[in-house]
């Protein structure tokens, strides 16, 4: 048992995570778990820090951190220095080894310039987890309560919106001392890279700046590469070489080949030139790991996080693509910084470090311009139109990307769209609601929505080699990366130019369905007075309700405290997760994947019923109301009980399509065929011939419907009978991952638990949503009059076990 782990009346605690677990599988799970790991991996790496650190006192104001790295590098090569003139003149002199802090500390007395130093162990701090979520929400509402009293004395929803933009957009005066920091880099950096050039991008200067934002650099060395070459190629010694402006050639570039160095070593020695070359600075971080490798600093004058990256220049066109954005029509500045404020207020976005699962900022811009675009009339052209509106001497091409667009607003067009902002929030808010995000990539480029089943198996992989071959041999010219696999997620999002990154790829499942769901809630409220008319009596209203937190949306249940009486399920479309067989089917079927993906899914449901959960076929003959499936009214062969359509739904051929040739196949129907004609499964009286069936009293024909009936308490105990089956086989998965395991677990229940007193017989009803929102299965379950208790607890079961035993019959049967 590790020290962190205490046990508790409730099962088991994490002092080092401050998380709970109930039992002892659960804990091992954390303990194996990729928090509890990077956590321990944190802490030891302070410990060792501090343990090779020493805590230095008593020097001069005016000293520099360079000063006190040449002073402690006599005893051990220096690591780090940590300088802080804020609390008291102290500083922490970390070294590489341990040895190093030990022979500084044996030296009894230390002096820079006369001046006597004081020289201790460092403090050695017991490690705590912050909890960021939590601090972060209630920075959160303290920034709200300020922006409050402003917003509501405000006249219009208009005028909230522009005061938005005055409070946090970058004010001129940061804008200057970022100016000026990025000179003095720049100063520094060209004394060791002549001709380089350090370029602003992002936030800081994309005109969508806010005062806590980064500051993202891009240091550009394709200068420093011709000009050393040519020092090189030059006949006259090497330190005789200058460049145009009189500068000599440094030393540094004799050291390195900046044509062959590889961008590791490269941005080693951009973090080594920020640690000792350039006043304030402190913190510097070399990040290998992320997309493109950066590295990390503060500046201590301006309390200023920042980056430099070597590899980026296609950040620097997006940025004037935003600026251009910004320039052509003036409520996109608005509509972008209330919509990223509304999206950090409901927690969407603002990922700590700059990683996590949520939105960034520059995804929540392209998300609004994507919306603007397809407006009624737009209000900003796509991609490929200021591509049509630039001149020659404007079209650029950097890695292969066409990012061709006018420089100017003035070359484009002013929109023909008029709507006020409040309008347009609303109507923002409208789009995203309904939107289709699982079965779709937006596209700035063409201004619209594409299949996501139109980029299955775009990876490079599939060049071939005389593609390859006829590309290496261009040497001149920059490889095209246009075969580069998109990351496909829950959420896809081109960029403008990059047409292989997915911008939002970094979203989860959760974050995305968090952003539709809010969307939706933001709708209702945009619909409300509340929304456009100012109160009297100066309560919150317009944007200050729809900023306010809430927390978790009310659960749907009856005013006795019950389940709904509709019940669903949904089964949401993962590409990712589909057979590769079935993701060709749907990648050649294009903008009608979608049927086809719905009979599987009605396969898969059946299967899970009727061999998973050893369901029987049911019959109800209990009186069914208006608007039930099984109404008299119902379409002729649109609901039928289990045994009339399972073995046509298990029934697959070849090309995947269950029960193709059955007339009475509900999957087959599922695809939107019309209604079988003949009465074989309808009856004369309830549907006379002639008489249309009437609209909302059943399932619409396409939208199978089965009926079940439970006769054992499949769900009861469930876990410890799987942990009983798992000791003697080999089979580990977790719960819904095995169709073997689990039709076990049910064969067990079964033999060694008696039957529920009423058979629960219920109905599953199908339908396909998608198109205009998010492309699901939706399984609308119809409990039985009789044992709703039984069935309450049966459907909660479903809800999660349902959902995970499709989605692994889709992966490894389909």
């Amino acid at each position: 048992m590790e020290v962190d782990i205490i046990t508790t009346p409730k099962g088991f605690h994490c002092k080092l995570c401050n998380i709970d677990m109930p039992n002892k599988p659960s804990l091992d799970e954390h303990v194996k778990g990729r928090k509890h790991k990077t956590l321990t991996d944190v802490r030891a790496t302070r410990q060792a820090q501090e343990e090779r650190s020493v805590f230095v006192s008593g020097f001069q104001k005016d000293a520099s951190q360079t000063q006190l790295t040449e002073y402690f590098q006599r005893f051990g090569d220096v690591e780090n220095v940590i300088f802080d003139k804020d609390k008291g003149v102290y500083a922490i002199v970390q070294f590489s080894e341990i040895e190093g802090q030990q022979t500084a500390l044996s030296q009894l007395v230390h002096e820079i310039n006369g001046q006597r130093l004081r020289v201790k162990p460092r403090e050695k701090k017991g490690f705590k987890l912050i909890n960021k979520k939590k601090t972060d929400f209630q920075n959160l509402q303290e920034v709200l309560e300020r922006l409050k009293p402003v917003l509501v004395q405000a006249e219009t929803v208009n005028e909230q919106m522009h005061c938005v933009v005055e409070r946090i957009q970058l004010t001129e005066n940061k804008k200057n001392a970022r100016a000026l920091l990025v000179q003095l880099i720049q100063e520094v950096f060209t004394e060791f890279f002549p001709d380089s050039q350090i370029m602003a991008f992002g936030s800081s200067v994309n005109t969508f700046g806010i005062h806590s934002c980064d500051l993202d650099l891009f240091l550009d060395l394709e200068n420093t590469k011709t000009f050393q070459a040519r020092a090189k190629s030059s006949t006259e010694p090497v330190a005789e070489a200058s460049s145009d402006d009189g500068r000599s050639e440094d030393s540094i570039l004799s050291d390195i080949d900046l044509s062959t160095a590889s961008p590791a070593d490269l941005l080693e020695l951009v973090a080594a030139i920020l640690k000792k070359c350039v006043p304030g600075v402190h913190k510097v971080q070399v990040v290998a790991s992320a997309r493109l490798p950066v590295v990390k600093f503060h500046y201590h004058q301006l309390d200023l996080q920042g980056d430099i990256s070597i590899n980026n220049r296609l950040a620097v066109r997006n940025t004037r693509y935003l600026q251009l954005c910004s320039g052509l029509d003036a409520r996109l500045r608005p509509l972008v910084y209330t919509i990223r404020y509304w999206a950090r207020q409901k927690q969407l976005a603002g990922n700590v470090g700059g990683a996590g699962p949520l939105l960034n900022n520059y995804a929540l811009t392209l998300l609004v311009i994507f919306f603007l675009q397809n407006s009624d009339p737009p209000v900003l052209p796509t991609v490929d139109q200021l591509k049509a509106m630039a001149c020659e001497e404007e079209e650029c091409v950097i890695e292969g990307w066409d990012c061709t667009f006018p420089s100017q607003p003035i070359a484009v067009p002013p929109s023909k769209n008029e709507q006020d902002l409040c309008v347009l929030l609303a109507a923002f808010f409208s789009f995203y609601a309904t939107f289709d995000f699982a079965g779709s990539v937006i596209s700035l480029r063409e201004g619209r929505a594409l299949p996501v089943t139109s980029f299955i198996g775009q990876t490079r992989e599939e060049t071939t080699q005389e593609e390859e071959e006829e590309e290496a041999m261009e040497e001149e010219q920059p490889r095209q990366p246009h075969n580069q696999a998109l990351k496909l997620g829950p959420l896809n999002l081109l960029d403008p130019f990059e047409l292989s990154h997915n911008v939002a790829g970094n979203l989860s499942e959760r974050s995305q369905l968090n952003f539709q769901r809010e969307c939706q809630e933001a709708e209702k409220y945009c619909r409300s007075l509340q929304y456009l008319r100012k109160s009297t009596k100066g309560k919150p209203w317009g944007l200050v309700r729809l900023f306010t937190p809430h927390g978790e949306g009310p659960k749907h249940k009856n005013q006795d405290g019950s389940a709904d009486k509709d019940m669903s399920i949904s089964i949401p479309f993962r590409l990712a997760l589909l057979p590769e067989g079935l993701r060709a089917q749907l990648q050649q079927a294009g903008d009608d994947f979608r049927p086809l993906w719905f009979q599987r899914v009605c396969v898969a449901v059946v299967q899970v019923f009727q061999n998973v959960l050893k369901c029987g076929p049911g019959s109800l003959t209990e009186p069914t109301p208006a608007g039930d499936p099984g109404h008299a009214d119902a379409a002729p062969g649109s609901c039928v009980s289990m045994d009339a359509t399972s073995e046509e739904l298990n029934t697959s051929n070849d090309s995947g399509v269950a029960g193709q040739d059955s007339p009475r196949s509900t999957a087959a129907a599922a695809v939107g065929t019309k209604r079988p004609l003949s009465s074989e499964s309808s009856d004369a009286s309830t549907s006379p011939q002639g008489k249309k069936a009437r609209l909302g009293r059943g399932p619409k024909p396409g939208a199978p419907c089965w009926t079940w009936s439970q006769t054992h308490a499949v769900w009861a105990g469930r876990r410890k009978v799987r942990r009983e089956l798992v000791k003697e086989t080999v089979d580990s998965r977790p719960e819904g991952s095995s169709t073997a395991l689990e039709t076990q677990v049910t064969e067990h229940i079964l033999e060694k638990q008696p039957r529920v007193k009423v058979p629960l017989v219920f109905r599953v009803q199908a339908k396909l949503v998608g198109a205009t929102q998010s492309t699901k299965v939706l399984l609308q379950i119809h409990p039985p009059s009789e044992g709703k208790d039984h069935f309450r607890d049966f459907f909660h079961f479903l809800e999660v076990f349902l959902p995970k035993m499709v989605d692994t019959l889709m992966e490894t049967t389909m």
